[in-house]
């Protein structure tokens, strides 16, 4: 049985958006990323840049999970 892999945090990202029940056009204004390059990082063209990220994670309500155990000591 193979282990399941998640999903990209883009696909999630774009998941959220579509959740939001809002539009590109209403998330660009709003949070003032440029609504082609908010378009490009949905069609998978580019990506956005950290402060973009940023206010788009706010914006949405997201937080990243990390479910990494931290490394033991002397190991």
């Amino acid at each position: 049985m193979t282990k399941q892999r998640p999903k990209k945090m883009t696909d999630q990202i774009k998941q959220a958006i579509d959740n939001s029940g809002l539009t590109r056009y209403r998330i660009a204004q709003d949070t003032g990323i440029d609504e082609s390059a908010l378009a490009k990082f949905y069609n998978g063209h580019r990506g956005l840049s950290l402060g973009n990220l940023n206010l788009l994670f706010a914006y949405l309500k997201l937080r990243i999970v990390s479910d990494l155990k931290p490394a033991k000591k002397g190991k």
